[in-house]
């Protein structure tokens, strides 16, 4: 417990300290947004403000995990999923950079999601199989009669959970403070099973990136002063979706797959009922648009901060429906 707070702290400090630098250059580059279209703010905005959690949350994982294998005796905490993890992430983090500046294609984007996700698979991260979502009587530890093996599914399936997770919370980048704070209350929830599942490493992640949400939103809750950009909100959703893998899925291996489930469910439903909408009209999948539940309660007359705490309330519900679900088997 002392390490996930000292985690939680460390990534909160850095990143808050070093995002006004972070906007300083963003404007100094122009890599800054403006007024007009889908954004919904009133004057020109830096972007790169992930730069700033991917710091925080990267320093603070580096030095929590290695600080434990010195102080854990025989215990060597590295290990290839995290080194894995990490390298995937910082991937993600420097094409999401790129698409700030350039604005990359979708199909650029997407390849690089997936390149990530496989380098994931080939340091021994994926989802090797999942509880019968049927069999949800009788919570007790782990029981091979509800259990799914994937076979050879589980590289595809892998992939698919981590582009899907990634993509859903640069979907809900759309308000000031609400991917920042939704994936927060996603990571504690993490955080707090892991640390009950006896799992130190993912627990001390997850709350690293707690840190660096928390640090960040001292900057990007409305009216925000930097937005996050894509380097920020596909780092989060491929960290949160990462963290996942080696945990929530295997966590909740004698309880069911609607854990993982609950705990990203505010950006997988609205990214959900967004793709129904947009197949439905024949609109592209791809293509940015108003249909997402935050800018239709917005529309319903709700100010910014308002939708952003209805959000934050639904989330919050959902993560502790899912930690309910998941105590209930420990």
């Amino acid at each position: 417990m002392i390490a996930m707070v000292c985690a939680v702290l460390l990534a909160m400090l850095i990143t808050g300290c070093i995002t006004p630098a972070v906007s300083r250059l963003a404007i100094k580059l122009k890599v800054v947004d403006h007024p007009g279209g889908r954004r919904i703010h009133d004057r020109i905005t830096p972007r790169w403000g992930g730069i700033a959690i991917y710091v925080g949350v990267i320093i603070a994982i580096v030095l929590g995990v290695t600080y434990r294998n010195f102080v854990v005796p025989g215990h060597h905490v590295w290990n290839w999923q995290i080194v894995g993890i990490l390298v995937a992430a910082t991937i993600i983090a420097i094409v999401g950079m790129l698409d700030d500046i350039y604005e990359l294609s979708a199909s650029k984007q997407i390849a690089a999601i997936l390149i990530a996700g496989i380098i994931l698979i080939a340091f021994g991260v994926r989802i090797d199989g999942i509880s019968n979502p049927l069999m949800l009587g009788h919570f007790h530890p782990y029981n091979p009669k509800r259990w799914i093996a994937l076979g050879a599914w589980s590289i595809p399936l892998t992939l698919l959970w981590i582009f899907v997770v990634t993509k859903t919370v640069d979907a809900i980048d759309g308000l000031d403070g609400l991917a920042a704070g939704v994936s927060a209350i996603s990571a504690a929830t993490m955080a707090l099973m892991a640390a009950r599942a006896d799992q130190p490493t993912v627990a001390l992640m997850a709350a690293a990136v707690v840190g660096g949400c928390i640090g960040f939103l001292w900057h990007n809750y409305n009216p925000a002063r930097i937005f996050m950009g894509t380097v920020g909100a596909q780092f989060l959703g491929f960290l949160l979706a990462s963290l996942a893998v080696v945990g929530t899925f295997k966590m909740a291996a004698a309880v069911s797959v609607f854990v993982p489930i609950l705990v990203l469910g505010v950006p997988l439903f609205d990214y959900a009922v967004v793709l129904v909408r947009r197949f439905a009209s024949h609109a592209p999948l791809h293509q940015a648009d108003r249909r997402h539940l935050h800018y239709r309660l917005l529309d319903y007359g709700l100010s910014q901060r308002q939708v952003v705490l209805v959000m934050y309330s639904v989330s919050a519900i959902l993560c502790v429906a899912a930690f309910l679900l998941f105590r209930s088997s420990h």
